[in-house]
């Protein structure tokens, strides 16, 4: 979900604990930067440039505690690249780089790689730097630390936004991610700045999973060419099987805004895995009729479990409707073994996207061997107050591996 302004006073709690990157750190020779992928960067354009001061200025009344964080102005870019959609046809897409300005011009930065949360307007994508953006805020502050921030629109948002969005795909979301570092790098490269390549990733809610699957991605499809230092993933739907699962057989929160973010999924899958099928394969009345006119706009404010037809939840629990089964299949990300440092965080009264994600994620985890994966339980933490917990952490994991 989208990452509140507010939640950033709560840094101020560990200010003095966070630990801003720095141009010493050694770049690890065990990942050699040897491979070269085809260019993708498309053409890149000027959005804003803020000096420190004009940032500071920016963070008044409840949010004037920031003005700690800040350290170095920045330049923001808005980067169009090719990448695949889920069709397999190319596509532009679209995204946001934030560049620091360090006085020292010859600074060696690190690179973050932010994936955005579920955002309902194009408005919000992070290419538009709109100040109700997570980049526009909560990337602003880590640049101002002295990260490259790079942040993909996803498919079907800013310059793909007449192409419906890839939510909740593993591949759809991974595939833009992976093709935006690698346009990032291009710009980079063609402007001559001093990026140290070390790359952190980082996202929550839709973020966390697209964070994940990004990191997947990287870790077993593009050896050598990423310096993957650190990941940081909060509140993702990373054990799709399990989760649907519930969603289909329990009670869940009943909250229409919740309700909309699990059709979303559902209609997605239907689309890209090519079922097609009518809402009233999957729904009763007066709920298929709902959704086909209204979509995800649909006010259901019922357990989803009551509104699905007792034909879909039998073809799920009996395991013949393998067609649904293989598409929500092919989207688990939680049963791997990450070779980066990975720390989990989520609320464990998260009523969104439940907390069995992240825990089943660990233990699965754990049983491969993964000895360097963290799960942060976020004791009472809903979906929404949970970010705030994420934001700290993310901060000080990230900061402590620059010592």
């Amino acid at each position: 979900m989208l990452f509140l302004k507010s939640t950033f006073l709560l840094l101020l709690i560990s200010g003095l604990l966070v630990l801003a990157p720095t141009g010493c750190q050694v770049v690890d020779s065990t990942q050699p930067d040897n491979v070269v992928p085809a260019r993708t960067l498309v053409n890149s354009t000027p959005i804003v440039q803020y000096t420190e001061a004009q940032l500071r200025s920016r963070y008044t009344g409840s949010l004037v505690g920031l003005q700690f964080f800040l350290r170095y102005g920045i330049k923001v870019y808005k980067l169009e690249y090719t990448t695949t959609n889920t069709d397999g046809k190319p596509v532009t897409a679209s995204g946001a780089i934030i560049v620091p300005t360090p006085e020292n011009g010859t600074a060696s930065l690190p690179m973050m790689s932010m994936q955005h949360g579920t955002i309902l307007s194009d408005t919000d994508a992070p290419s538009n730097f709109q100040t109700s953006s997570e980049v526009n805020t909560f990337g602003s502050v880590f640049a101002s630390q002295g990260y490259i921030i790079v942040a993909p629109d996803y498919i079907g948002y800013g310059s793909s936004k007449d192409l419906p969005h890839t939510y909740e795909h593993r591949n759809g979301l991974a595939t833009a991610s992976l093709d935006m570092l690698r346009a990032a790098k291009d710009f980079l490269s063609d402007n001559k700045v001093n990026w140290d390549k070390r790359l952190f990733l980082a996202g929550y809610s839709e973020g966390g999973y697209a964070t994940l699957a990004l990191q997947k991605k990287i870790e077993e499809e593009t050896k050598g060419e990423f310096n993957l230092v650190a990941s940081s993933c909060g509140a993702g739907a990373y054990d799709k099987p399990a989760f649907m699962r519930t969603v289909i057989n329990d009670q869940t929160s009943g909250l229409a805004s919740v309700n909309r973010l699990y059709i979303w999924v559902l209609q997605t899958y239907n689309r890209i895995y090519g079922l097609n099928r009518p809402m009233s394969y999957y729904f009763k009345e007066p709920y298929a009729s709902q959704i086909t006119s209204q979509g995800v706009n649909a006010n259901i404010n019922v357990s989803l479990n009551t509104t699905f037809t007792d034909s879909f939840k039998q073809g799920i629990n009996n395991g013949t409707d393998t067609d649904f089964l293989k598409a929500v299949q092919d989207n688990d990300i939680h049963d791997w073994k990450p070779a980066t440092p990975t720390r989990l965080y989520h609320g464990d009264a998260d009523e969104t996207v439940l907390f069995q994600n992240s825990q089943n994620t660990y233990d699965a985890m754990q049983k491969r061997g993964a000895t360097n994966v963290a799960l942060y339980r976020l004791a009472g933490r809903t979906h929404a107050t949970g970010i705030f917990d994420y934001i700290l952490g993310t901060y000080n994991f990230f900061g402590s591996m620059n010592q």
